[in-house]
């Protein structure tokens, strides 16, 4: 049994390996649908008119786009190197076909090409229950397993759920992210496009992950996909979904929006593991609303991207609610992650647990943000937030920002958090018995980070392992 692991392991590895060695490519697309450069009201119109919104919809972007003019960013993102992002030069829609294909075969030979190198048709015949791949706006894939379809499950792009199933996706959208959250959650609403739109029926649970797969291809993009997922009563999922784009001398955007909503006695898993290059500015606002005896898991890991903003939060809005949020931030030369959770308690009974681990590579730097909130009126809530960086080389940076606000007399919160260096004794004896220094850093930090890469499927975790050995190759050399 253990070297039947090992050896998935080891065959996870080399085709990891493969496709990190091939992530970085762009094909040519002669696009049918081009919104140009910059962003005013005649690009929402655009966007509009190619998608053949609702009347409400277009009227929703416009006002959306009147909200990101308004709206300031917060003061910590300028300080995360935001300012130097110029949206006048972004192209805010790309897409050579506006309906996903449900056959592989039918898909644009070049895009098939891009998702094959990338291993996505593998992965859905080996594990995965759905599978959505989106190139540059639109997704050009989209496909679920019919047994899933015959119980009532949904795993379309946002836009077949507008059009086919507006009597859930209107009553929920915009809801748990409204677009006057923040600037970003502004600049989504405006121009989103793509995106899942998931819902789980009371009492089904699909027992098999559905994941998405996001694909920036175009150079001076935005890519702003919107996730919607209702997991009804009695209900469970996983989603996973994974990023990549090309290295670019030039700055591209991605800000997605994600809304999951747990109804009464649900359950949701919600994995990511972000490469982005190091040209992508990635901005994004991911939150979920728990309702009774629900229970939500964030599992998110930053690897890559010039800048990352990223808190996923958690809203315990019934009793007796549990959320869970495991967060991994790997900051590497230049790179800035600015990540952390939210875990706000608006119930009796509620129980949230964060922890948060970064590790931060020569001039990287990495910082934890986060909010627990428990207002007086409750009883019985409980927090526990751990929050411990590792910093690789004398010049690695990380910064620490809770806020923590808690009262009454019957709750219960701890808050530890920790920073430190690779132990030179650790790498010192790892060497002394024949393991070079590079490969005794990368065990060392893959140490650091294990407890929390156990929570991963096998080949996320295995990509991150990897990545960090990649990492750490590079600030020791």
């Amino acid at each position: 049994m253990i070297f039947s692991e090992r050896a998935k392991e080891r065959e996870a590895m080399d085709n990891f390996q493969q496709s990190m060695d091939e992530a970085n490519f762009r094909c040519d697309v002669d696009y049918k649908y081009d919104a140009g450069v910059g962003l005013s009201h005649q690009t929402i119109d655009y966007i509009s008119d190619a998608k053949n919104d609702a009347d409400w919809i277009r009227k929703f972007r416009h006002a959306a786009l009147e909200k990101f003019y308004e709206t300031q960013l917060p003061k910590w993102v300028t300080n995360a190197d935001v300012h130097s992002l110029d949206f006048s030069r972004i192209r805010y829609y790309l897409a050579n076909d506006r309906a996903p294909k449900t056959s592989w075969e039918n898909v644009s030979p070049d895009i098939k090409e891009t998702f094959e190198r990338l291993g996505i048709p593998e992965k859905e015949r080996k594990f995965l229950a759905g599978v959505e791949a989106q190139f540059d706006s639109e997704f050009a894939y989209s496909r679920m397993r019919e047994e899933l379809g015959k119980q009532g499950v949904i795993f379309v792009d946002s836009a077949e759920g507008l059009n086919k199933f507006p009597e859930i996706f209107r009553r929920f959208f915009g809801t748990v992210v409204p677009v006057s959250d923040n600037k970003f959650s502004a600049l989504n609403g405006a121009v989103f496009s793509g995106g899942s739109f998931v819902y789980i029926p009371r009492g089904v649970r699909v027992k098999q992950p559905l994941q998405a797969y996001f694909r920036i291809n175009a150079e001076n993009f935005g890519q702003f996909e919107r996730t919607l997922i209702v997991v009804d009563e009695e209900a469970e999922v996983t989603y996973m979904e994974g990023c990549t784009a090309p290295k670019f001398e030039t700055s591209t955007l991605h800000s997605a929006v994600v809304e999951v909503v747990a109804l009464k006695n649900s359950k949701v898993q919600y994995v990511t593991v972000q490469n982005w290059s190091s040209n992508v500015f990635n901005l994004v606002t991911k939150r979920a609303v728990a309702h009774e005896c629900a229970e939500i898991k964030w599992i998110d890991c930053n690897i890559g991207s010039r800048v990352t903003v990223k808190y996923p939060a958690i809203y315990l809005k019934g009793k007796g609610a549990k959320g869970e949020i495991l967060s991994i931030a790997v900051a590497s030369d230049g790179q800035i992650q600015d990540t952390g959770a939210k875990a706000i308690h608006l119930a009796d009974g509620t129980t949230s647990n964060i922890v948060s681990k970064s590790v931060s590579f020569q001039t990287g730097m990495a910082s934890y943000r986060g909010i627990v909130s428990i207002p007086n009126h409750l009883k019985g809530c409980k927090n526990n937030t751990r929050c411990d960086a590792l910093l690789v080389n004398p010049t690695s940076r990380t910064a620490t920002f809770p806020k923590i606000s808690v009262a009454g007399n019957e709750n219960i919160v701890q808050h530890e958090a920790s920073v430190s260096r690779v132990s030179e004794e650790q790498i010192f004896y790892m060497q002394q018995r024949g393991i070079p220094e590079a490969q005794a850093m990368s065990l060392s930090v893959n140490g650091f980070i294990n407890d929390l890469v156990r929570e991963f499927p096998m080949e996320y975790s295995v990509e991150m392992k990897r990545l960090i050995e990649m990492q750490t190759e590079k600030a020791v050399a």
